[in-house]
């Protein structure tokens, strides 16, 4: 017997939600269905046809082949100058700030970013040129210029992390 009281109120919501349902679709409420006009501006966009860039003008191949030999050369002086450097750097790591092997070590940093100078004026100079052509919409050679500007960002990155990591191991920084 508690069984069927319990099932009666149950059975009652039921059946009135479901003539709710049909009450509504007597009410002329409006259908789902897709309307005739409805659609008509499915319609694909234009193409738009975008030129390629062209080669790289020739008076710009020069000073690309510069920058990227200035960049070889700074990132074989860094190369060179970074084991004397992080030696020292070990041999102050233990030592006072301003101490002697501490203020070699400085020193040994400051000519460890000197090396580099070539390599982040060219990344400088080659900024400076694609943010020119770009806004003069000179599209001629972009891909070069910025193929360039990548690989040089990427050389700047990879020596700040040298940097940065001999400059942590000295006291005080």
């Amino acid at each position: 017997m508690k069984r069927t009281l319990i099932f009666l109120p149950v059975a009652a919501v039921t059946a009135f939600s479901l003539s709710a349902c049909a009450a509504a679709q007597s009410t002329g409420a409006p259908s789902l269905a897709k309307r005739p006009y409805e659609g008509r501006f499915n319609v694909a966009p234009p193409q738009v046809v975008v030129e390629p860039p062209g080669p790289l003008p020739t008076d710009l191949a020069g000073r690309l082949a510069r920058w990227d030999s200035d960049a070889a050369g700074a990132q074989q002086a860094f190369a060179a100058e970074r084991g004397p450097t992080a030696s020292l750097v070990s041999a102050a790591a233990g030592a006072a700030v301003a101490s002697e092997s501490w203020v070699v070590a400085q020193q040994a940093i400051s000519r460890l970013v000197a090396t580099r100078a070539p390599l982040t004026a060219a990344l400088v100079d080659i900024d400076r040129l694609y943010l020119d052509r770009s806004v003069s919409d000179e599209i001629d050679g972009l891909p070069e210029i910025y193929a360039l500007r990548d690989r040089l960002a990427d050389l700047v990155s990879t020596q700040d992390a040298v940097i940065e990591s001999l400059s942590g191991q000295l006291p005080g920084q």
